[in-house]
């Protein structure tokens, strides 16, 4: 839910308001009934916009309400230098609506308004149409979304739990830069926090999650070696160690390294990453918090993103092969994927059914439980914070999720890795082009069609938006 203020924006001339201040207000009342519709939170301003003193207090008194989006609102044609000073009044992310109706002219004070902003250089989004349209509420609400989304950014703290991975570039970040572009500051943290708090974990707590997750799990196979009961104990202890740190630091989304260290002599952080992602532990329902394996920077943050635009648990993988003979690609990264992904329930035990934890490969010595499922069927928006020359753009995509008969899922599954979690993309671009300048090793994605929001978002953030295939 986004806390939107709304501002209605009217003519200056003293004759032509007492003419149009009852269609003004009553397309105000339309506007903001369609956000709460919606499920928003709308603050409406309590005077319409006629001078320019109240284009200045009225745009105070909305920023005062911290509103995630104002929208300025054209139902009738507007004197430009009100758009403007409201505007300069406001400090978070602006809309412009226009109603299209030639009897008032909207959409002319829209742009009249719009191309001053342009010429200052103030960022801004627009949108017009009649609000009966499913295409025009569609579009409002995308960037209604986007704002909150930038909004719930700004102010918030990445908890980094170790340092860079294997030498990754693009899972490390610069922190002045994530300042400066989504306000968001990053709080460096040692892995060793992990394991010293892992001691301290309450012993009952950790046998009981244990024993629900050989209960639920679709099976825990134990061997012995890179699995035993022992070693799944220390993957939760882990879970509450990072737990303590995400209150204890009021973490709003991480990452974790991992590798080499914890997972060459600790235990893989498989437990903990795939349940700090869902929506719920042994314990019962919970926020979703965001954390990216290997401590990728920029995943966490597209994925914090795409958490926000939509409420749904993200989806973090490797682009690990692709299947030419099916155009779809395997996307595959330990045990990463939130177990939510399964079958995309709310209930918990459907979900974990579908879940098998399985000894660690060989990549990972120190052992534990990887938690291997294959995501369920469905439409997906993909995406990925990227950098290219040190500036950030955001690569975004439509694509479907795929399962087969059971014999070509195992086959497939068997031609990566196999104990590790998989989802079977069609991404909706070709593969050539995907390759060719697509900039990370790893993918986010999240159920349904948020490709206008991303849109948005990168408007708001002033970051440029890369689409492939039908995104572009």
């Amino acid at each position: 839910m986004a806390r939107i203020g709304l501002l209605s924006i009217s003519d200056g001339r003293d004759y032509v308001q007492r003419d149009v201040r009852e269609h003004v207000t009553r397309a105000g009342q339309q506007l903001a009934g369609m956000l709460r519709d919606a499920g928003h939170d709308v603050v409406v301003a309590p005077e319409h916009v006629e001078s320019n003193r109240l284009a200045t207090s009225q745009a105070r008194y909305l920023a005062q309400q911290h509103v995630d989006l104002t929208v300025l609102h054209h139902s009738v044609w507007t004197f430009p230098h009100f758009t403007m000073l409201a505007a300069d009044a406001t400090p978070g992310p602006i809309l412009l609506v226009a109603n299209i109706d030639p009897q008032f002219p909207g959409m002319v004070g829209m742009l009249a308004g719009g191309g001053g902003l342009d010429q200052i250089g103030r960022t801004h989004a627009r949108a017009w149409g009649d609000l009966d349209d499913p295409a025009v509420r569609a579009r409002i609400l995308d960037q209604v979304r986007a704002a909150a989304a930038v909004q719930g950014l700004r102010g918030s703290t990445f908890g980094r739990i170790g340092g860079r991975p294997m030498g990754m570039y693009t899972a490390t970040a610069n922190t002045d830069q994530w300042m400066k572009t989504f306000g968001v500051d990053v709080e460096e943290i040692d892995q060793w926090e992990i394991v010293r708090r892992s001691e301290h974990a309450d012993a009952s707590r950790v046998k009981e999650a244990r024993v629900w997750l050989e209960q639920h799990a679709g099976g825990v196979h134990y061997d012995g070696d890179r699995l035993t009961p022992e070693l799944l104990e220390r993957q939760i202890r882990s879970y509450y160690a990072m737990r303590e740190l995400i209150d204890e630091w009021h973490l709003d989304f991480s990452g974790i390294k991992g590798q080499p260290e914890l997972t060459a002599h600790f235990c893989t952080m498989d437990i903990a990453e795939a349940f700090l992602n869902d929506p719920y532990d042994w314990e019962g329902p919970k926020d979703t918090h965001v954390t990216a394996t290997e401590a990728d920077m920029d995943g966490a943050l597209t994925m914090q993103i795409l958490k926000l635009l939509s409420g749904d648990p993200a989806l973090f993988a490797d682009v690990r092969h692709y299947h030419a003979d099916k155009d779809v690609w395997d996307l595959c990264n330990s045990g990463q994927h939130a177990t939510w992904y399964a079958a995309r329930s709310a209930d918990p035990l459907e979900n974990l059914a579908g879940v098998h934890l399985r000894p660690e490969v060989f990549y990972f010595p120190a052992g534990g439980a990887s938690v291997q499922h294959l995501a369920a069927p469905g439409a997906l928006t993909f995406a990925r914070l990227t950098r290219e020359n040190g500036a950030y753009r955001m690569h975004v995509m439509r694509g479907d999720l795929e399962t087969y008969d059971d014999a070509t899922n195992e086959r497939m599954m068997r031609a990566s890795t196999y104990e590790w979690p998989h989802a079977f993309a069609r991404l909706h671009t070709e593969a050539e082009d995907f390759l060719g300048r697509f900039g990370s090793n790893h993918i986010h994605a999240v159920p349904g069609d948020h490709v206008g929001a991303l849109r948005a978002v990168c408007r708001h953030l002033g970051i440029r938006y890369d689409g492939f295939g039908d995104a572009a």
